[in-house]
């Protein structure tokens, strides 16, 4: 790991902003940084070793922080929020019947020992892409409030199950990771408030933008890598510490100079260099010598799609389920700690990713219909 590492990243991963850019294209900018990494990884050039112990450490904190983000986007503490909590769980609920359905047939078809983990691929949804998608568009109703719900119950519990589905011979022990994890999570935002009620978080607040001490993003960064060393220590993935704490700061109240500060941080450097190295770290070329793998991928990302457009059974417009299908974190960390684990068949870990792709591909074109769907439905309440 060097300097000209560094310098490759940060000049590759501007691959994803000039693909996202034209706004007709509805492309997330983690494509362009995804398929910057194949480039110059495994798959092709070979001029960043993805293996190497510095960069992937970097790499972990640019996932915990991605998640982070992700998890302060949830607006707990909008009231509107609460009443749609319920169609959001409906909902919720009859994308896993179904994607449990789904899951043990295509396990069966392709003769591996992963329902349980394809069960929550299909029916996880990624807040980390849809929330931002949601907000970039301008998209608002009572049908958004209950799909943000919607989204949200299902990446938490997603992030929750996966640990116990990837590696079930271990599943007591994970879930004793995340329960702690959690836990912790809870303390957070207990102490994290009583801060707010006396006014303690705003004096501090004060004398740091008045210093320029950057002492909010200081301690959430400790506290972020702390409940990350807990996570790790737990044999949890740094998602559930990222996306944990996230909800916590978002039940509280994150000032806005703190989320532009580590919006930097995360977009800036840490996200775009997790985004390059996870496509770095891709043995694409194990899906042309497991041509099989090819069709899993493709057939979880049709599945995946076909769960979350059931949705429309309880009144969610088409174009607003196939939004939900987004999905990014589930599969990426799927695809990292199976690897690490070795419990993944060669060319799995690509399938998972190719599946996501699917999945976002369909979801960007989902954004266009349903931008003028949800204008519609506006002017009709209205």
């Amino acid at each position: 790991m060097n300097f000209q590492t560094l310098a490759i990243i940060s000049v590759i991963a501007l691959l994803g902003p000039l693909l996202a850019t034209p706004r007709r294209w509805n492309i997330p900018v983690v494509i362009g940084q995804l398929g910057a990494g194949v480039i110059v990884g495994r798959t092709g050039f070979g001029l960043i070793d993805a293996t190497d112990p510095t960069l992937t450490l970097l790499a972990d904190i640019g996932f915990a922080l991605i998640m982070f983000v992700a998890g302060t986007h949830v607006p707990i503490r909008s009231s509107a929020i609460r009443p749609a909590l319920s169609a959001g769980l409906a909902r919720a609920i009859l994308v896993t019947v179904s994607a449990s359905a789904l899951g043990v047939a295509i396990a069966l078809i392709f003769g591996t020992q992963h329902a349980p983990l394809y069960i929550v691929l299909l029916a996880s949804s990624s807040a980390a892409l849809v929330l931002p998608l949601i907000r970039s568009l301008g998209l608002r109703g009572r049908w958004m409030l209950e799909l943000t719900a919607q989204v949200a119950i299902a990446d938490i519990a997603a992030i929750v199950a996966l640990p116990l589905a990837i590696d079930p011979p271990n599943a007591g022990r994970a879930a004793l990771g995340a329960a702690l994890v959690a836990a912790l999570a809870v303390a957070l935002y207990i102490v994290l408030a009583w801060l707010e009620r006396t006014g303690s978080r705003l004096r501090l607040h004060k004398l740091s933008a008045n210093r320029k001490f950057a002492l909010e993003l200081r301690i959430q960064l400790a506290i972020l890598f702390a409940l990350s060393a807990v996570a790790v220590f737990s044999h949890v993935s740094v998602m559930l510490a990222g996306f944990a704490f996230g909800l916590a700061v978002a039940a509280v109240g994150e000032p806005r100079r703190l989320a532009r500060q580590l919006f930097a941080l995360a977009e800036g450097f840490f996200g775009p260099l997790f985004f390059v190295w996870l496509g770095a770290s891709l043995a694409l070329r194990d899906l042309a010598e497991h041509p099989q793998m090819i069709a899993l991928g493709l057939a979880l990302g049709l599945a995946t799609l076909l769960t979350h457009a059931t949705t429309r059974v309880l009144g969610l417009p088409l174009s607003f389920g196939l939004l939900s299908a987004a999905q990014l974190g589930i599969p990426i960390a799927a695809a990292t700690i199976g690897t690490q684990l070795q419990v993944l068949v060669p060319g799995e870990a690509a399938a998972l990713l190719l599946g996501a792709l699917v999945t976002i591909a369909v979801t960007a074109a989902a954004s266009g219909w349903a931008q003028p769907r949800a204008a519609s439905v506006e002017k009709d309440l209205a």
